[in-house]
């Protein structure tokens, strides 16, 4: 283990980028008191690492999102309960989309070799030595969540209804576990995203990896919307048999998960076992395991 060394600047500059965009976030409603509190926590562990590829990318997620949140909001608060409050995240739902890619890239921090970008591309590892496996396991943790984000919000647009993917049958908008076309493309797009951003990053901060560009972009790109897809398909399958989903017959919209019981509501799928932020806790865990594992 051999820490790359950093300036105090270093370390003001990662705060005050974290504390601007998490103080904008809370005015906007994007996130509660709570959720910009964390934001703070994951955006200065992530933007002090040595490559920025790690802050940016969380940043991009962020922001893609919180757009994504946005989009079509008149619709989506017809389709399901509660939804207007949605983009207003609190910190759990801010470490469930982004704890294990900050823990990832301080283990890289602390584990992988020193950083030096004009002689090591960080997608690559000395023999015997770690430091890839970190890289993409954080590249496929926030590329699983917001593929699933792009997915659920973009999706649930769709003028067809999805099918659920453990029966195939249709079932409305917002039902845990539904796939839809629009849905499963965005969730690719979305882990091509964050992949994009962190090949952008490496080719500009390091020579190492622009003597190997096509190989550094194929791989982070590849890899990213592998794990934009493969967290929706896990995302999924959890959603669909340990998520509940309730469907409201009288006002013909999903129901959130402490919304009251009463007689119109009816079970369409799925145990009461997990929430919604667990599941995506969940998949984004295994996700960043499984890619990091092999990449």
């Amino acid at each position: 283990m051999a820490l790359t060394p950093r300036t105090l600047a270093d370390h003001v500059i990662a705060a005050l980028v974290a504390i601007t965009v998490a103080r904008r976030a809370y005015k906007r409603q994007s996130l509660s008191t709570s959720g910009a509190i964390a934001a703070v926590v994951v955006g200065y562990i992530t933007l002090h690492m040595p490559t920025k590829a790690f802050g940016i990318a969380m940043l991009v997620f962020f922001f893609a999102a919180s757009k994504a949140t946005k989009t079509g909001k008149e619709l989506k608060a017809r389709l399901e309960d509660g939804h207007a409050e949605a983009g207003n995240r609190t910190a759990w739902q801010v470490f469930c989309n982004s704890f294990p890619a900050a823990i990832a890239a301080l283990l890289w921090e602390f584990l992988a070799p020193k950083y030096m970008p004009s002689r090591r591309c960080p997608t690559n590892s000395p023999y015997g030595q770690y430091g890839r496996e970190f890289v993409f396991a954080a590249l496929a943790q926030f590329a699983c969540c917001l593929g699933d984000t792009l997915a659920s919000e973009l999706g649930i647009l769709s003028s067809s209804w999805p099918i659920l993917i453990t029966t195939f049958r249709r079932v409305p908008p917002g039902t845990n576990g539904g796939l839809s076309a629009m849905g499963t493309a965005a969730s690719c797009m979305g882990g091509l995203l964050i992949g994009a951003s962190f090949a952008l990053v490496f080719s500009i901060e390091s020579s190492a990896c622009r003597d190997q560009l096509a190989t550094v972009w194929l791989e982070c790109c590849g890899w990213g919307a592998a794990s934009g897809l493969i967290g929706s398909v896990i995302d999924s399958l959890l959603g669909a048999t340990l998520q509940r989903t309730r469907y409201d017959d009288k006002k013909k919209l999903i129901l959130q998960d402490d919304a009251p019981e009463h007689r119109a509501s009816k079970v369409i799928s799925g145990f009461h076992i997990l929430s919604n932020n667990q599941v995506n806790f969940i998949s984004g865990l295994i996700t960043a395991l499984l890619v990091g594992y092999l990449a």
